[in-house]
């Protein structure tokens, strides 16, 4: 189908940007940045789009999983209605010449609740429009569980429908971002329980750090959290340096694209930052570095092979200039039997740091409301999400005098997420 033709048919087309449990009100407020009113679903956030809004938001949201295309609604209580409806949509526009199809299935309430059998009937619906070259199949698991990123990851084309059928209402969407959107294209190296940067993106912009503000992590790993401040403060878009499904569509529009990218490196601002990111572990400094180089920002982070309390005593110097600043961490959650009593020392560690420095606050992902406890800080959520499958809370403390301020932004959101 030609672009134009398209472009279209998706005018005023209905988007969803899916996030994971809890960051929903932060990537609407991300899509307020780029001028686009969006809905709070749970799970999400919901627009109104069309093929601009499709690359711009795959280009530019920090905190979104994915941004997948509604292609239609329908009431399905039979393998009949599903495939009579599911005939009339237009598959042939979201289906790449050659690679790989998956057609993901939830069921609720509904008398279609055997999630194959409604993937192979979809997928038969789908095979009489495909290519030839086109590789038909449920999806598996595999995919997602890797978070890895290499080279072969960012350059497959698998295109993946999204269907959900709950109290007989079917809904049909197409994914248009690809691999998940956490996989900027820099982190090809990962240190042990690594953070995905969605979910270290949302800790920087939850926590209202600016880019003016000296950042440490003192416990950074493989640097998700410096590199994602990083580009935050640069204005960098996080998918600058990868691919997206919609890429591979027969009606991709090259020419938009080009300008839409060329708008993104327009808006990159050059300036100084004082960000830090430390862990004890040097090979997994070694791999920050690197993972920096990768992103572009590797001339912006000193990275530093040293304990917490090293870490905070290299920090002294700016924190004793009066300067506000932050500390920002994904520290141990101590979920393994016994683990929490030795980690009581080290979350201790991170309110000592703070004290007697006005206007350093620090902002720490924990698990456990009696670690936390040790900081000895006054903290507020900010969200409620989870990493790894641990329920954990971004806990910020309050600035000096602020606490009402902070009290009133501090509600937080939970949900199930459709990534």
């Amino acid at each position: 189908m030609p672009t134009r033709a398209l472009r279209t048919s998706l005018t005023g087309a209905e988007l969803f940007a899916a996030t994971a449990p809890g960051l929903e009100s932060i990537a609407a407020g991300e899509l307020k940045t780029l001028g686009i009113k969006g809905r709070q679903q749970e799970g999400g956030v919901v627009f109104e789009g069309n093929p601009d809004r499709i690359y711009l938001t795959n280009l530019w949201l920090r905190t979104a999983s994915r941004v997948l295309l509604r292609l239609g609604r329908f009431h399905a209580s039979t393998f009949y209605e599903l495939e009579r409806r599911a005939r009339k949509l237009s598959w042939n526009e979201y289906l790449p010449e050659k690679g790989r199809v998956e057609v993901r299935v939830t069921c609720r309430k509904s008398r279609l609740y055997h999630s194959d059998a409604v993937a192979e009937r979809v997928l038969g619906v789908i095979a009489q429009v495909a290519p030839a070259g086109v590789d038909l199949r449920v999806e598996g698991s595999s995919r997602e569980e890797d978070d890895s990123e290499t080279e072969n990851t960012q350059q497959a084309a698998v295109q993946l429908f999204v269907v959900r059928i709950v109290n007989d209402e079917c809904e049909i969407s197409a994914d248009t971002s690809g691999e998940l959107l956490h996989r900027r294209g820099y982190r090809q190296e990962i240190a042990k329980a690594p953070l995905r940067e969605t979910l270290a993106a949302a800790m920087i912009l939850a926590s209202g750090w600016r880019p003016k503000d000296p950042l440490l992590d003192p416990m950074c790993g493989s640097g998700t959290i410096p590199i994602e401040a990083a580009l935050i403060g640069h204005r960098r878009a996080p998918g600058l340096v990868r691919r997206f499904q919609f890429m591979n569509w027969p009606s991709f529009d090259q020419r938009l694209w080009n300008e839409t990218l060329g708008r993104a490196n327009e808006s990159i601002v050059d300036i100084p930052l004082d960000i830090r990111g430390a862990d004890r572990d040097s090979g997994a400094i070694r791999s920050a570095q690197r993972n920096a180089e990768r992103a572009g920002v590797a001339a912006d982070i000193q990275f530093s092979a040293s304990s917490v309390s090293e870490s905070f005593a290299e920090l002294a110097d700016v924190a004793d200039m009066g300067q506000e600043g932050w500390i920002i961490t994904n520290p141990p959650y101590g979920v393994r039997v016994g683990e929490s009593t030795d980690l009581r020392d080290l979350y201790a560690t991170l309110g000592t740091a703070l004290k007697g420095k006005h206007g350093w606050r620090i902002g720490v992902l924990a698990a456990a409301d009696d670690l936390a406890r040790q900081i000895r800080l006054p903290l507020r959520s900010r969200f409620a999400s989870s990493n790894g499958g641990i329920p954990v809370s971004y806990l910020v403390s309050e600035r000096d005098g602020d606490s009402g301020a902070i009290a009133r932004r501090s509600r937080v959101r939970q949900g199930a997420g459709e990534n």
